[in-house]
């Protein structure tokens, strides 16, 4: 395999890390801050460092120079190809603007250490193509939210059990397929498990209320660390995709659409900020599931263009909600706050997001549902149909929020409500990777369309049906 030319898949893995680490002994939350941007700034750097360079290779995939992991177990865990390319500074990206979106009145209740231990979990799981490698980073993903929970002496029963189950399904489904016989198709049981194991964790209905029960009671930063890089998906992509029969893809596909059509529903009637945003995403985050389904080029493209623009939409839009709840306290939707007079940057980043996450033309999402519902209409004309009502659905609880949240009645509060300008700076730069990749897709397309064929190209050969048209390398 191709090496890069430095270890940044490392650099990035292991410098959060040892930000964290160095945090043990540190009681000052300011210093604290200082060192949780630092460290996720340079992991930030490096991961962009690793899309680059894997870029001027023009290679399928290649491992970082001077590995150490084939020293010490014998096998390359960590490696860089077409999919997780984008998807390691993305990431590092939304672990670096949450923590500088902190405002200095939460950083005692803001717990960076976990965060920068959940930024490495989170880029070791992405970059890591190894299976039981992937299992175990997986299940490790999980113990930083539970640590808080119960550090904070927050209720942890749903999480857990929720998160104990999505172990044991992903464990048992994975250990009866490397049970199979070589040459036969691994059993219905097995792929079945997995499937109920992505579902899961990617909070498809009825298996949710741990999605909604972790932004109830966790730090809102921590909540979006956790669910935003989606790598329910991931798992999806590299367990079930390349083996998987088209029965387990369809059964997915099907739970996947009901779950985004109940959130965009869901969404509609919410009366709290926290749950209002929870369901937003669960719709959203179910549609990227539902093109997995497809598996053509042109549908698996617009699942993947719309798994990064999620991500972004509403990693930006989730903390717009949270600058907002920082100088108001819980938000309720039950009545009008009258907001935009005092935070009008909050207003305009919450539009933009918000609009973005749904496809709004002229941003990164609008190419990706329009190539997902080009790709669905060709297989299956309903899912289609769902997926426009829920997207419109989705906008317009967006508006109802925007409504809600900022018109309704002039608010006189006793202190400024400007927003901050390390708010400012986090969220208008993801405002501009949104607007920026909806006014020229072309890099961002060409990308995703690779992975797309070289997702389908491995499925192919996986399951003996020849090889498949991949993309031209311009």
């Amino acid at each position: 395999m191709t090496e890069l030319h430095l270890p940044w898949l490392q650099l990035a893995i292991a410098l959060p890390a040892l930000g964290a680490l160095s945090l043990l002994t540190l009681r000052n939350p300011e210093a604290a801050q200082r060192r949780t941007l630092v460290a996720s700034g340079l992991s930030l750097a490096s991961a962009a460092g690793a899309w680059l360079d894997f870029g001027s290779l023009h290679e399928v995939a290649a491992h970082d120079r001077w590995s150490l992991t084939p020293r010490l177990f014998g096998v390359e865990f960590f490696v860089i190809d077409e999919l997780s390319a984008p998807l390691l500074p993305m990431v590092a990206l939304i672990s670096f603007v949450t923590a500088l979106a902190t405002l200095r009145t939460k950083f005692r209740h803001y717990p960076f250490a976990i965060s920068l231990i959940s930024e490495t979990i989170l880029l070791a799981t992405l970059s890591c193509r190894h299976s039981w490698g992937l299992v175990a980073l997986l299940a490790i993903g999980a113990l930083p939210p539970l640590w808080e929970l119960r550090t904070g002496g927050k209720p942890v029963r749903v999480f857990a059990i929720h998160m104990s189950l999505f172990v044991a399904l992903l464990v048992a489904g994975w250990w009866l397929v490397e049970r199979t016989t070589p040459g036969t198709a691994p059993s219905n049981l097995a792929f079945g498990l997995l499937t109920a194991a992505v579902l899961l964790r990617c909070g498809a209905v009825p298996l949710h209320c741990w999605m909604t029960d972790l932004f109830e009671h966790a730090a809102f930063g921590t909540s979006l660390l956790f669910v935003t890089p989606m790598v329910g998906v991931y798992a999806a992509v590299r367990l079930l995709l390349p083996t998987a029969p088209d029965c387990s893809l369809q059964s997915l596909a099907l739970i996947s659409i009901v779950t985004a059509v109940y959130a965009a529903g869901m969404a509609l009637v919410q009366r709290d900020g926290r749950r209002f945003f929870c369901y937003l995403f669960l719709s959203h985050s179910s549609l990227v599931l539902v093109g997995l389904e497809t598996v053509t080029p042109i549908g698996l493209t617009g699942a993947l263009c719309l798994w990064i623009s999620v991500g972004l939409a509403l990693t930006g839009f989730g903390l717009t909600l949270r600058a907002i709840e920082s100088r108001t306290g819980r938000l309720s939707l039950n009545e009008f706050h009258g907001l935009y007079e005092h935070t009008p940057a909050l207003a305009a980043f919450f539009l933009i997001t918000g609009l973005a996450s749904i496809g709004f033309p002229g941003t990164i999402g609008f190419v990706g549902a329009e190539l997902l519902l080009e790709g669905a209409v060709g297989v299956h004309p309903w899912i289609c149909l769902l997926a426009v009502l829920t997207a419109a659905l989705n906008g317009i609880a967006v508006l109802q929020a925007y409504f809600r949240i900022f018109t309704g009645k002039r608010y006189f509060p006793t202190i400024s409500l400007q927003s901050r300008l390390p708010e400012r700076i986090a969220v208008l730069a993801l405002a501009a990777l949104l607007l920026g990749g909806g006014l020229f897709p072309q890099p961002g397309l060409t990308s995703r369309y690779r992975a797309a064929n070289e997702l389908i190209a491995a499925r192919h050969e996986q399951l003996g049906q020849g090889p498949a048209m991949r993309a031209p390398s311009d």
